[in-house]
Parts: structure tokens; C-alpha cells; sequence
């Protein structure tokens, strides 16, 4: 039975969806996935909403620094993050069956400044939570060296990964026995979590090579483990594609130069590649990754980059409305800087320059590092604020013109109301439907 016209009413899980899209791409259909990988509320429910539409898999990932047993910087452990995305997902009327949650960079990043030992202790503990909160897909990701690793060969990524996907596979026999089997992801080209600190001209496309050898050396760590079953449900392989985005640039998406890649992928297991750093990739680009088995796009900070968007917009038009007004203006813009500035960890090590530099890089940068201060309860505040007045007033069109174009447009055509919490949903969206419609969901 095709897939074209099968809908969720089918008794499926999200991880046979992706399953079969993977087989249909390795069959050379232009077909794939994205993940959203976001603890985002506004990004998480538009996605939802994306996914009703489409009736797709909502595709949701947290890293390890962002979701972890120890609250992460979002403060979620992976218990708390599972329930936060379902409610989201049932409020958008999703059901149980459509989402699909996976943990991204899992391993010991969050604690490489401590020793092998004590990191991957910490690493261990995180898989199995997420494993035990109901998370499906699982990227392993022991890449990085720790405190007292001089040196980090494949091989030991290898067998760190496979003692995590041990872990994996020991959690999951503690679920219900109707529980859909874990994915797993492996790879040792794996992007630094969070983005790039630095920027370059240009990125070496992973050797096609390189993906026997990174293949071979996960296969035996697996087979030594006695993880063969598992190795058999590795459905994804991290790799460069040549793509990436720093503080003001993008690296598009280059086929010529990774054109060696579509051709070594292996006849067994039957993966694809997981492309890393997709954000700001041009339609085309996307589409043509996709149909170079590139099938899982990772999208993260663009997301959040287009609230940015949205709510800065919404703050010019509210600052235009009420001028002159007694009722009390939102400080969005005013409340994320005072965040940024009060706690620079996440921004200070990535932005250079002078004030004035910094202060935009802080504010518009590809690399989207404001994304960490939103869920600051005074940055919160100013937006329910911001939403209320607008919601009060309703935006003049000829406002919503002049700062959010997108909007403009879908509202004269019809397409959208003319309130702020739908505008923030479709400014999201619109890079959401990218991704949609590279990955085929809305053929």
C-alpha cells in the first residue's frame, strides 16, 4: 500500500514513519524528515500545528545540555520534557502516535570539563532517562574529549557510543513490552552542540572514505557489546555536508562537493545520513540534501531566530501604537539585553567586536544565542505584556506592512488572523514549511 495516502487514523508509531520514509529515500524518493530541535514552547507548538497539517510526525529533539537529569538550561529533566512536548502536541490536537522524541548530542558534553570517567558516568544516567521518559530516537554522541583524554581516536567514540547504546537497549527492556523499538544515530564528524564559536571560509565535506571507516568501527564496538539487534536499527549517520552558519554567515549547501557521499552509504543497515547545522539553507539546498539521502535535517536556531523576528516586530508596532498613550509599553527588546548582559556565559565566547558590534551580534546573529535567555520569567512578562496590548488594540495593517511583511500578506490573502499569537505561529512557521516541503510533506 503506498504511503501517499495513508493518514494517522492507521494504528502506527512515529518511529515506523520515519522508518519507512528511510527506506523510501534510500529507494531514491525525494523524501525525508526534520527535526526540531527546540524546548521552545512558541517553536514546539508551531511545529505541532505544522504537523497537524501536513499529518506528519512532530519531530522534537533536546540536547543534552539543553534537557538532561539534571535540569539542563532549560531546567527539564527528560521526564519533564516528554510531558511539556505532549501537552503541547495535544493542545495542537495531535495524538500519542504522531510525535516522535528524540535526544540529540547524547553523551558527555555537558561534562567534558571532567574526567572520561566521571563524564561518561553522567552521560550514562542521561540516556537511560531519556530512554525510561519515552524518547525513541537516540543520536550517541561520545565525540568530544574529556578532561584527561589526550587524544580521542574512532575507536574509542566507537565503543563510548556503544556502551551508551548498552545502556539504551538495558532501559528500554524496563518499558512495556508494546513499546516502539529505539533508533539509534552514530556518527564521529559530529558539529559542536550549540553552533560554531569561530567561523570559517569553508568546511571539509566528510571524505566518502571516511563512512566505511566510521561504519566498521561502530559495527565491531557494537558486535563486541553483543548489540547486534541494535546495530540493525542504526538508522541515521552524522557526516559534514559542507553546511554551516556562524555569526553572520552561511555556508550553503555545496552538491558538487558532496556528491562522493550519496554513493557510500552501505547496502546494510539501510541508513541515511543526519545533516547537522541545517539552518538558513536555502529551499533548494534543502531539497537537494534531501535528495542526496541527507533524509534527517536538524533545525534549530532558526527557529528560534524568526521568534526573534516576530516578537521584535510586534514590539515596533506596539511602540508605534501607544505612543503618546498612557497604557503601560512592553520592554521585550530592553529585558532580553539586560538578561544577556547580566549573564554573558552563553553569548560572550561566540560574539567579538566592539559595543556596538557585540550589541547587534546579541541581538540578530545567525548564531542566535538570545535563544538561552527566553525562558527568563522577566523576558516572559514583557512578551505576555506585548501579546495583551496587541491583542487589546489589534495591529494596524499598514504597521504589520511596514515590520512583519509576512504577516501582511497572508492577512490581506485571507490566510491568517490579524492577532499577535497567530502572527508569532506563522512567522515560525515559514521555516517550517521550508523544511516541510523539502522533506515532501506537503506533496
Amino acid at each position: 500500500m503506498s504511503t501517499e495516502n495513508r493518514t494517522f487514523s492507521e494504528p502506527r508509531h512515529a518511529g515506523d514513519r520515519l522508518q519507512e520514509t528511510i527506506r523510501r529515500n534510500r529507494s531514491s524518493e525525494t523524501v525525508g524528515v526534520y527535526a526540531v530541535c527546540s524546548a521552545h514552547p512558541w517553536v514546539i507548538a508551531a511545529g505541532a500545528r505544522e504537523s497537524r497539517e501536513n499529518r506528519s510526525v512532530l519531530h522534537i529533539e533536546s540536547t543534552s545540555s539543553q534537557v538532561n537529569q539534571f535540569g539542563g538550561y532549560t531546567g527539564q529533566n527528560p521526564e519533564q520534557f516528554c510531558k511539556f512536548v505532549r501537552q503541547l502536541a495535544r493542545d495542537a490536537g495531535l495524538s500519542h502516535e504522531q510525535i516522535l522524541l528524540g535526544g540529540d548530542h547524547l553523551g558527555p558534553f555537558p561534562w567534558r570539563s571532567k574526567t572520561a570517567s566521571t563524564a561518561m558516568a553522567n552521560a550514562h544516567g542521561l540516556v537511560r532517562a531519556c530512554v525510561l521518559a519515552g524518547y525513541q530516537k537516540i543520536h550517541l554522541d561520545a565525540s568530544m574529549a574529556c578532561a584527561d583524554d589526550h587524544s580521542l581516536d574512532e575507536r574509542t567514540v566507537a565503543h563510548r557510543a556503544a556502551e551508551l547504546c548498552a545502556t539504551a537497549e538495558s532501559a528500554f527492556r524496563e518499558l512495556p513490552l508494546d513499546s516502539p523499538p529505539l533508533l539509534y544515530v552514530v556518527g564521529t564528524e559530529v558539529p559542536v552542540p550549540g553552533g560554531e564559536s569561530g567561523w570559517q571560509e569553508s568546511i571539509s565535506v566528510t571524505a566518502a572514505t571516511h563512512v566505511e571507516s566510521t561504519l566498521d568501527a561502530f559495527k565491531n564496538a557494537f558486535d563486541e557489546l553483543g548489540l547486534e539487534d541494535a546495530w540493525e536499527r542504526v538508522i541515521g549517520l552524522v557526516v559534514q555536508p559542507g553546511v554551516e552558519f556562524g555569526e553572520s554567515h552561511v555556508l550553503d549547501y555545496n552538491r558538487r562537493k558532496a556528491q562522493g557521499l550519496r554513493a557510500a552509504l552501505p547496502a546494510s543497515p539501510k541508513l541515511v545520513y543526519e545533516a547537522h547545522s541545517t539552518d538558513y539553507q536555502l529551499p533548494l539546498s534543502l531539497e537537494r540534501m534531501v535528495e542526496d539521502h541527507f533524509a534527517i535535517l536538524k533545525v534549530g536556531p532558526e527557529l528560534t531566530f524568526a521568534f526573534r523576528e516576530v516578537v521584535f516586530g510586534l514590539s515596533a508596532i506596539e511602540q508605534e501604537m501607544l505612543r503618546g498613550k498612557a497604557a503601560r509599553v512592553s520592554t521585550v527588546r530592553e529585558a532580553l539585553e539586560a538578561a544577556m548582559l547580566r549573564n554573558p556565559s552563553y553569548w560572550r565566547d561566540y560574539y567579538h567586536g566592539d559595543e556596538t558590534q557585540l550589541h547587534i551580534a546579541r541581538c540578530y546573529s545567525y548564531s542566535d544565542r538570545c535563544r538561552y535567555y527566553w525562558h527568563e520569567p522577566e523576558i516572559n512578562e514583557q512578551i505576555d505584556l506585548l501579546i495583551e496590548n496587541l491583542t487589546a488594540l489589534a495591529p494596524a495593517f499598514t504597521l504589520v506592512s511596514q515590520y512583519l511583511p509576512l504577516e501582511y500578506a497572508a492577512i490581506r490573502a485571507g490566510r491568517l488572523q490579524a492577532s499577535p499569537s497567530e502572527m508569532i505561529s506563522h512567522h515560525i512557521r515559514t521555516v517550517l514549511h521550508k523544511y516541510a516541503t523539502a522533506c515532501g510533506d506537503n506533496r
